[in-house]
């Protein structure tokens, strides 16, 4: 790559986060001019288009199967359902409303991409805030937030935490016994925030009306049968891996897809089409376009020196390097989609490793798993960094950006401004945690 190449791409990667943070273009377009002007340049090669679009195919294929899912469930009235009990539950109270939030997003987080999930809820939330008479924008902001953490407590929860797990060799079993107690953690830090950064919400007090009566399911059969995927889909996650086939979190998410969209094609509730349709394309095209823009800065060479630096700096102490990325990934996480930074960094540690001569050459490649126990803190203090840190501003995580769509669709767009008021104090409670979570776990594996 040429030193004008080299140029083009920095500056390229500073004006989409530079139009992205002072909300001067839509954020998919944004994306998709800086790729393009990479493209006028020719900064990409056939190769890096094929190797940008290899790290990313797992993980929007976890995006995209999950959004299907989540959207085959919509007809089914059994978020209506929901909704009606979650309202019940918060007895008029903002501090019930906000405690109830983590209640009813965190375990369907564990297991479904936050996006997903952010789709599938943001819709009750949303109504559950304008029955309480407060503004829903904390409310939407707290559930991406929430997705974002939770993501932690399984392998499969964020694409970014499968992204580092999958290409060491982290099983699912593993991942719990290893890191999901810092998923919890993520959670659970959360709660003596909320009076302080959602205090107009954690005080309110309404008379809710008088109890309406509850709508039936008008379709149980397609209910059950829409729930029966999900089940087969969260099943397949966790022991997927253990079967003779083989099945990855990606493929799984895949067959999910299609099993709902066969359900919707038998049963004649709506077209499959329209469900199609319905999938957020503009965030899978902003996700697809950044991890070519990280492919293209792999290129200028600044990731490889970035390996060497850090065996120079700090050499063998790995607790010190571990620190230094969940600082370093965090903050590059908080403004560029953490997704493709994840996967740029993972090169990074992987060179680190190397240079270090703690696994051979060969762990360069993407078959390698014979990583050693005494380098999971680093992998681990990653995901912490990529997963939690992406909840600091508006284009950190697909969630977010998914959550300010379904927010600006009920007429209250989310800025960048507003997302960092609740994001940044937060992210940075979340992170000391999760210093403190390496630490101890890097004690336990010496």
């Amino acid at each position: 790559m040429s030193e004008l190449q080299v140029a083009v791409t920095l500056l390229a990667f500073a004006g989409v986060i530079i139009a992205i943070a002072f909300n001067w273009l839509d954020m998919a377009l944004a994306a998709l001019l800086g790729v393009s002007v990479m493209l006028v340049f020719g900064i990409f090669t056939h190769q890096e288009f094929m190797n940008a679009a290899q790290t990313a195919g797992g993980s929007l294929s976890l995006l995209f199967g999950g959004m299907v899912v989540a959207r085959t469930l919509a007809p089914t009235g059994l978020f209506e359902q929901v909704g009606f009990l979650f309202l019940r539950a918060t007895g008029g109270s903002g501090k019930r409303f906000l405690l109830g939030l983590i209640v009813l997003v965190a375990p369907i987080c564990a297991f479904l991409p936050n996006a997903t999930a952010v789709i599938l809820l943001a819709p009750i939330i949303i109504r559950v805030a304008k029955a309480l008479d407060v503004d829903f924008v904390g409310p939407i902001v707290l559930t991406a937030i929430i997705s974002n953490s939770s993501g932690m407590l399984t392998l499969v929860g964020d694409p970014a935490t499968f992204l580092v797990g999958s290409s060491v060799g982290i099983t699912f079993g593993h991942y719990l016994m290893r890191v999901s107690l810092g998923g919890v953690l993520a959670v659970l830090v959360l709660i003596p925030l909320l009076p302080f950064v959602m205090k107009d919400v954690w005080r309110i007090r309404r008379v809710l009306p008088a109890e309406e009566t509850r709508k039936k399911l008008e379709r149980p059969g397609f209910c059950l049968l829409s729930l029966l995927v999900l089940v087969v889909m969260i099943l397949l996650f966790l022991f997927g891996e253990e079967l003779p086939f083989h099945l990855v979190p990606p493929s799984v998410s895949i067959i999910g897809a299609s099993l709902a969209l066969l359900i919707i094609y038998c049963s004649k509730v709506e077209p499959v089409d329209a469900v199609v349709r319905d999938v957020d394309w503009k965030t899978l095209v902003f996700l697809a376009c950044m991890f070519l823009m990280v492919e293209a800065f792999t290129r200028t060479g600044l990731l490889q020196s970035l390996s060497r630096n850090l065996y120079v700096w700090f050499g063998t102490d790995m607790l010190v390097v571990a620190m230094v990325l969940l600082a370093g990934v965090a903050a590059a996480s908080s403004v560029l989609a953490n997704i493709p930074v994840v996967a740029a960094m993972i090169l990074v540690v992987k060179g680190y490793l190397v240079a270090a001569q703690f696994v051979p050459e060969i762990a360069l490649g993407p078959a390698f798993t014979s990583w050693p126990e005494s380098t999971l803190p680093v992998f681990v203090a990653m995901m912490f960094a990529g997963t939690l840190g992406g909840n600091a501003t508006l284009i950190g995580a697909s969630a977010n950006v998914v959550g300010a769509g379904i927010s600006a669709s009920h007429g209250r767009p989310i800025s960048f401004g507003t997302f960092a008021r609740y994001g940044v104090p937060l992210t940075l409670c979340q992170l000391v945690m999760s210093s403190l979570y390496v630490i101890a776990l890097r004690w336990f594996l010496s």
